[in-house]
């Protein structure tokens, strides 16, 4: 498996990122440090659950490391352009090179990314036809984290029996605010923006739309695009992810090929 590392030199692109990480990490170290662990110990909840947040957490990371470094697409300078598809090529007027259509020129990375969506401050990268298969992975991971988090902080607050071996006064003075809460404040906002960002991003492949399209309103008049995609889901969401095979639809440390599909099209899974 070859990953290539692509990264952005962009400052603020990497402050975005910090912060990114500084939520999971505070979310991956203080929950389970607080509310996970002690009531694993003390038998509370059970080992499958512990295991459980640790998986969402790694994955979370892998997506976001994998989103934040993968080539977006990017353009060679010189790119090989087939006699038979000159026609879907364009001149950029930016950078002037030659580009398939659909492709946009980023002004924050400074080159053409082939089916660019967008470019992501909190990844500090743009979203683009290489990429955006782990962009959705990111977003679903961090759903499924915050909402993990979520819980548990609830069950900390109204569910979980009090712990043992700890002072519940001092426990609660120090760290029900300064922490639980602070998580619980950030699950919300977290579970709020990525749900509302993964259900733009999934209506946007289904209907074979970009979001600088359709800020544009190009969606009408680009070939192929926009009024709903013909195409089965599965069909559409096996080209994002480079894959037929749905189980690796979740798994990001993976490397993404272009697929060509047969008349018929056919799931292994």
């Amino acid at each position: 498996m070859k990953l290539r590392l692509h990264f952005v030199m962009d400052p603020m692109g990497w402050f975005c990122t910090s912060m990114v990480f500084a939520i999971w990490l505070y979310n991956s170290f203080f929950v389970p440090k607080l509310v996970l662990l002690p009531h694993f110990y003390e038998g509370n909840i059970p080992w499958a659950l512990v295991v459980s947040y640790y998986l969402a957490s790694a994955l979370c990371m892998a997506a976001l490391f994998r989103a934040s470094t993968a080539d977006p697409g990017r353009l060679p300078p010189d790119p090989h352009i087939p006699h038979s598809e000159r026609e879907q090529w364009e001149m950029c007027t930016k950078c002037n090179m030659r580009r398939p259509k659909r492709s946009h020129h980023c002004s924050r990375c400074g080159h053409c990314v082939r089916r660019m969506d967008h470019h992501c401050p909190w990844i500090n990268n743009c979203v683009g036809e290489d990429n955006h298969w782990l962009f959705l992975q990111l977003c679903f991971y961090t759903q499924v984290l915050s909402l993990f988090t979520l819980v548990l902080d609830f069950c900390q607050f109204y569910y979980f029996q009090p712990l043992t071996t700890l002072d519940q006064e001092a426990f609660m003075a120090r760290h029900e605010l300064a922490l639980i809460r602070v998580s619980a404040i950030m699950g919300l906002v977290m579970i709020g923006g990525m749900s509302s960002l993964f259900y733009t991003q999934m209506a946007g492949i289904l209907t074979d739309t970009t979001t600088i399209e359709k800020m544009a309103h190009f969606s009408n008049e680009i070939g192929g695009s926009g009024g709903g995609s013909k195409t089965s889901w599965q069909r559409t969401l096996a080209e994002v992810f480079g894959t037929t095979w749905k189980i690796l639809w979740f798994i990001p440390l993976r490397s993404r090929q272009p697929l060509t599909f047969p008349h018929h099209f056919r799931s292994h899974v």
